[in-house]
């Protein structure tokens, strides 16, 4: 293997608080494992969920980095053979791109890729502000106090991807209520399954239509393109992962960062300061926030030696995005929100064949949402303490409530 192997990682049990946050920052007992190295073993509900004895834990950046740029060696698949990528997927994961590998993980990404490109953003930015500007007038006529994860940060997360799928607009109200249950964890499993049977037969008929008539959004535009390349099977499952992968992380992001920013008032002056200080304020923000603390688990599938530690194949490795993004091997005082401190390849987006396909247009709502924001309420404060703001039990780390005034 070319690398020798330290001492075993000790088995260490997981903490029942460590996937909590304190406020932004990671909870304190990330700090208690993170003494024991970058990379460890950990027992607990994730082991038990993914029906091993115990699971890897990376925390460093540096192992981060490695195990998500590592598609040789690492699997995303939700199941372990001993066969190749070329297997049959399970029904629920097919279109999953997140849980495919090449040679499938490449050909539905070349598909999305262009829905995707700096052309695709601009063209989509009118509608964006528009959205935006809409939201920001019904909360200024509504008069303070406001919630800006209810009143804004939701409704934009929802209204962008409902653009960018190409969801018709007598639909919307609808989607997005259906979509908001599908992905609310604290209901019940019965509850859960069937909203879920509901969200399932709206897509099919949504992707019926297309198929007859396709429209201008990503849907139409890959049937338009890729029609026959295409099943209806990977169309739905392609629009679950847009779903699951951008409708709470940018409507958590953009409810995190507007805590963060009224935690660093010193920050907020950057996002006018021209284009490419309000591109930091963001990225800085990303990094800080991370509110996707962990990417789909890594599955080994051949045993590879990483920080000395010689992980097996079959092994699962959970990478912690948050405090790979809070090591001081990435960027000095990681623990501190300064949009000025020089620019940092973080692993907010991912790494990998798997980096954020939506990454760009994700900064571009973010930049657009904070700036229209101050601007529309310059004066914009929290209503209660910082340690009183609610944090939501869904797939990303995401504000339930941002009780604010101006």
């Amino acid at each position: 293997m070319g690398q020798g192997t330290d001492q075993v990682a000790p088995l260490l049990s997981e903490p029942p608080n460590f996937k909590m946050r304190t406020n932004c920052d990671p909870h304190t007992d990330n700090f208690d494992l993170r003494a024991h190295g970058p990379l460890f073993r950990i027992a607990g509900e994730a082991s038990e969920q993914l029906g091993r004895d115990y699971v890897w834990q990376a925390f460093g950046y540096d192992v981060v980095r490695r195990i998500l740029g590592d598609h040789e060696n690492f699997t995303t698949r939700p199941r372990f053979t001993q066969g190749n990528s070329a297997e049959r997927i399970e029904p629920q994961f097919v279109g999953q791109i997140s849980t495919y590998d090449p040679p499938e993980h490449t050909r539905l990404r070349k598909m999305l890729t262009p829905e995707f490109t700096v052309r695709r953003i601009r063209k989509m930015e009118p509608n964006i502000q528009g959205l935006i500007d809409d939201r920001l007038e019904m909360m200024e006529a509504a008069g303070p106090p406001a919630d800006v994860q209810r009143d804004f940060a939701d409704p934009i997360g929802a209204g962008v991807l409902c653009e960018l799928l190409g969801i018709p607009r007598d639909d919307r109200r609808e989607f997005v209520r259906r979509l908001r249950r599908n992905v609310d964890l604290s209901r019940g499993l019965k509850a859960r399954a069937a909203d879920s049977a509901a969200f399932n037969r709206y897509l099919d008929n949504l992707i019926t239509r297309q198929r007859k008539d396709p429209g201008e959004g990503l849907l139409g535009m890959v049937v338009q393109g890729h029609g026959d390349n295409i099943t209806d099977e990977e169309l739905k499952g392609l629009c679950m992962a847009l779903i699951l992968g951008g409708v709470e992380t940018v409507a958590g992001t953009i409810g995190f960062g507007v805590v963060a920013l009224l935690d660093n008032p010193d920050q907020i002056p950057l996002l006018f300061a021209g284009r490419e200080k309000a591109d930091r304020v963001v990225a800085e923000l990303v990094r800080y926030l991370s509110p996707v603390q962990g990417p789909n688990p890594r599955l080994a599938i051949k045993d590879v030696v990483i920080a000395g530690q010689l992980i097996k194949a079959g092994d699962y490795v959970l990478c912690s995005v948050l405090m790979a993004n809070r090591d001081d091997a990435l960027t000095p005082n990681p623990h501190i929100l300064d949009a000025n401190r020089e620019p940092v390849s973080d692993v907010g987006f991912g790494h990998g064949i798997h980096y954020c396909l939506g990454a760009a247009l994700a900064r571009a709502i973010l930049r657009i949402s904070y700036q229209a924001l101050w601007r529309r309420f310059p004066g914009l404060r929290l209503a209660v303490p910082i340690g009183e703001v609610k944090y939501r039990n869904a797939f990303v780390d995401c504000p339930d409530q941002v009780p604010v005034t101006w």
